[in-house]
């Protein structure tokens, strides 16, 4: 069975627990749209909203940042490419390549709103349970025509309970390869190779074994979905979320 890691829902008694899926959905909408026009101090009063959010749902920073480890490295390579990368006065030179201030704000300043929204969308599914999401998903679908919410919101659901179980398929495969001291291997390329193709073999195998015990259960899109229903609370939270997201634009 997987572990439980951040991209896992987590119960618990808070705010943004008990929040509409729907509500939720909107929130995710708002907040990374916001962030494209916002200043670099409406980013971080951003950020500290989500980062709150995330404190108060109950998952700690420790656990987050661990399971963030290798897109923040991503997040400092874009940084790094985009500082020595772009035009303007340098700060320092390095083997004739300049550092410009200027390719560091702008890197910076877009791996924040990168962050802000993988930060809003793991607060999500920590607080939102799978029912929830295929509820607001066959809610949002249902004025369109020919459009299938419930088979949409069935595949999306398997989705995001399927990425707990491929993270723990990685752990347990790169265990295995340092138990063989494949990271005596110098060639990076081979280490991949040995890497990926148990990871996609058992991945793909997992993924066959929940479809065939899908169909021996008769498994179906249509089924008596979860009721949702707004609260006073979901309505102040939007308020608040809104206001603060106008402020960002407008006054910061």
């Amino acid at each position: 069975m997987a572990e439980l890691t951040a991209f896992s829902y987590r119960k618990g008694f808070s705010i943004v627990h008990s929040l509409d899926a729907r509500f939720k959905l909107l929130f995710l909408v708002i907040i990374g749209l916001s962030s494209l026009k916002a200043s670099p101090a409406g980013l971080l009063l951003l950020f500290v909203l989500v980062l709150s959010g995330l404190i108060h749902a109950g998952i700690r920073l420790r656990d987050l940042f661990e399971e963030l480890r290798f897109f923040l490295c991503f997040l400092l390579f874009v940084i790094a490419i985009r500082a020595f990368s772009a035009d303007g006065p340098g700060l320092i030179e390095i083997y004739g390549i300049s550092l410009s201030a200027g390719g560091l704000k702008e890197g910076f300043l877009v791996c924040l709103r990168l962050l802000l929204i993988a930060l809003s969308g793991l607060l999500f599914i920590a607080t939102t349970r799978m029912l929830e999401i295929k509820a607001a998903i066959e809610w949002i679908l249902k004025p369109f025509p020919f459009v299938s919410g419930s088979l949409i919101s069935t595949m999306t659901g398997l989705m995001m309970r399927f990425i707990p179980v491929i993270l723990e398929q990685v752990k347990e495969t790169s265990d295995a390869q340092k138990a063989r001291c494949i990271e005596n291997r110098k060639n990076p390329l081979y280490r991949m190779v040995k890497f990926a193709i148990p990871l996609l073999g058992r991945t793909f195998d997992n993924a066959g074994r929940i479809a065939i015990a899908m169909e021996a259960r008769c498994y179906s899109d249509i089924r008596t979905g979860y009721k949702l229903s707004s609260k006073k609370n979901d309505w102040m939270v939007l308020f608040v979320v809104m206001l603060i997201c106008v402020a960002t634009i407008v006054y910061l």
